[in-house]
């Protein structure tokens, strides 16, 4: 018998037990220095590949660092790495060299930060090496550096991953503009917020946007909007995430590394890198980005249990869902 039945969409999330492939990330392991409307922090651990790899670790066991420390870079913070099964051996520390630093403070509303010390120190001497034990890797994940050094990572892979995903920003367009047409042309996926995203198409229209950063290279673009979740665009599709409200933000410093971690860490579990599969990721991104900003730096991060996150996730899921009748 047919049913009367109207058709309905339900929105849903893949839960997958299955995790295989390795992740490789490159970016910087570093010291932050923040300053919010709650409070000062002194250095602690930050940069782009340490909130990347411990987000990732949360979601696959098998997830390795390639970045440079100087010999002021406590064991201590390379042990944090460590506890979490995160395959150190890339991260190369050079002697006489002071680890990167950066030190901002944020507004009140936090969505707007001012830079007040960016000290380089060994990252101008950062040459990555990739381990050979990750050269075959299955997902690699470039955090934000130049791009000339993005593409040299690259290059040292001795076999092409499912899927490769990039950071950037608008200070490598404005100096590395050549370099970086080169890198996107070589990778699948770019994950920049919007601003970037205009400053890379010269287009204020997201998604007239996200169609010219396409022809660029990628075959897959995610905006991020803060607060106001991401983007994830392939072709004509177009698929929107949320930000969960939060009660209590105390600290975005790399909420969007957070993001892209968790983002990675989801397909490669999934062992998936089709558009239905990374709308999954991304909700896995957002979801672990939203404890981040919860306390400063990755300290979060490091005590997050499997249970917290399976019910967040559910509470992205009753943000989300919905059931509509076809009229």
């Amino acid at each position: 018998m047919k049913s009367n039945k109207k058709p309905y969409f339900r929105n849903r999330i893949i839960i997958s037990q299955f995790i295989m492939s390795k992740i490789l990330t490159v970016g910087t392991v570093a010291f932050d220095e923040i300053i919010t409307p709650f409070g000062e922090t002194g250095k602690i651990l930050g940069g782009s590949a340490s909130y990347i790899a411990m987000a990732a670790a949360k979601l696959n066991p098998d997830v390795g660092i390639v970045s440079v420390v100087g010999n002021d870079f406590p064991d201590a913070y390379l042990q944090k790495f460590t506890d979490r099964q995160i395959d150190i051996s890339g991260i190369e520390k050079l002697d006489n060299e002071k680890t990167f630093y950066w030190k901002g403070k944020y507004h009140n509303d936090l969505n707007k930060r001012d830079t007040l010390v960016t000290e380089v120190n060994c990252l101008a001497h950062f040459n990555p090496v990739v381990p050979d034990t990750y050269k075959d890797a299955g997902f690699l994940m470039l955090g934000n550096l130049h791009p000339a050094i993005q593409q040299s990572v690259i290059d040292q892979m001795t076999t092409r991953p499912k899927l490769i995903a990039l950071d950037t920003m608008n200070f490598w367009m404005d100096t590395a503009w050549d370099d970086l047409m080169k890198v996107l042309k070589n990778i699948d996926i770019l994950i920049i917020n919007d601003e970037e995203a205009r400053q890379l198409s010269q287009d204020y229209s997201l998604v007239r946007a996200a169609q010219k950063i396409q022809d660029m290279g990628p075959k897959y673009l995610i905006i991020k909007k803060g607060e106001h979740g991401a983007l994830l665009f392939h072709g004509k599709n177009i698929f929107f995430a949320p930000a969960l409200p939060l009660e209590e933000v105390f600290d975005p410093t790399g909420a969007g590394d957070t993001f892209a971690g968790g983002f990675v860490g989801k397909l490669a579990q999934l062992e998936d890198v089709s558009f239905n599969a990374m709308k999954n990721a991304v909700i896995c991104g957002s979801n672990l980005a939203s404890f981040t900003v919860e306390k400063f730096g990755t300290e979060r991060l490091e005590n997050l249990t499997k249970s917290e996150i399976q019910d967040r996730l559910q509470d992205f899921i009753n943000l989300t869902q919905f059931e509509i009748e076809l009229v």
